[in-house]
Parts: structure tokens; sequence; C-alpha cells
């Protein structure tokens, strides 16, 4: 028998947003999360009952994060004026140093270490999201993570990191 949707959410949200973090950045991230629930929540009767939930939501979230980014790139964002420095990295209590971090990274290693080390999806199946083998994904992921060990916390040298 299929769990409600509900629960579904409730044990799979936080690691979702998690995922969404890391792939599209702070700000889109709320976006991304609503757009795979969303999806999720038509295609969940369809759904067979022995299907791994959390590996099928992890898919939905990349491509949803995939939506917005496009999204956003066609987007215009309008200013009054341009500031003179930029805006500090802590807002509303979060580490977005970390997310500094994960966006210096190629975008198939950081995709890599978020699907794997915060969406919990084994490298065959992430191998499956980017394309390539589980070899390659497991290589992706763990130079992602050396390089994460290296520069976590080191100043940003780009602009806008969305």
């Amino acid at each position: 028998m299929r769990e409600p949707f509900e629960n579904v959410v409730a044990t799979h949200g936080a690691t979702v947003l998690r995922v969404c973090r890391a792939v599209v950045g702070p700000v889109d991230a709320d976006d991304a999360w609503a757009e795979t629930f969303l999806a999720a929540l038509r295609a969940y009767p369809e759904l067979p009952v022995d299907a791994n939930v959390e590996a099928w939501l992890v898919t939905i979230a990349h491509r949803k994060a995939i939506d917005v980014v496009r999204a956003a790139a066609r987007r215009a964002v309008p200013v009054e004026r341009l500031p003179d420095r930029p805006a500090g990295q802590v807002t509303d209590g979060r580490d977005l140093d970390l997310w500094t971090a994960l966006a210096r990274l190629p975008t198939k290693q950081r995709q890599a270490v978020a699907y794997h080390h915060l969406g919990g999806l084994p490298y065959l199946e992430i191998a499956a999201l980017l394309g390539g083998s589980a070899d390659a994904a497991r290589r992706a992921a763990a130079d992602g993570i050396a390089t994460l060990r290296r520069t976590y916390g080191a100043p940003a040298t780009t602009g806008d990191l969305r």
C-alpha cells in the first residue's frame, strides 16, 4: 500500500531542499523545491509501490533545478543603482559560505556532491542523471569534496554565484 503524499513530503522534504540549495543556490532553492513536489504530487499515483521514492524525488529536483536556472537566466534583474560593494554572506541565519564554496566547483562536481552527499543517491543513479559512468560520478564527487576541504571558507573571487 502506498503511503500518503503528505508523509513523503515530511520524510524527504529536507533532503530535497538540501539538494536544491546545493544545485541552484539559496536564492532559487525554494522555487525548485516547490516545483519538485508539485510535479511529484501529479506523478505520485503512477509511481510503482516498490520504487525508491527518495531517488525519484532527487531526479525530479534535478530536472526542476535545471528549469529554475534556465528561467533565471532569462529574467532581467532591475536595480536603481549598482552597489559599491557586494552584500554580506550571511542572511536570515543561513551559512551562505557553503553555497559560495559549492558554486566555485565545476557543475558536474557540484551536482555529484549534492546528489550523493546531500541527496543520498548511489553513483550509478547519479551517472544516469549526469551522463557518464558510475566511476566518473564517484570521481567527480570525490574531486568536489577534496576541493571543498581545501577551499571552504576562502574568500570568493567571482561575482554573482547564482
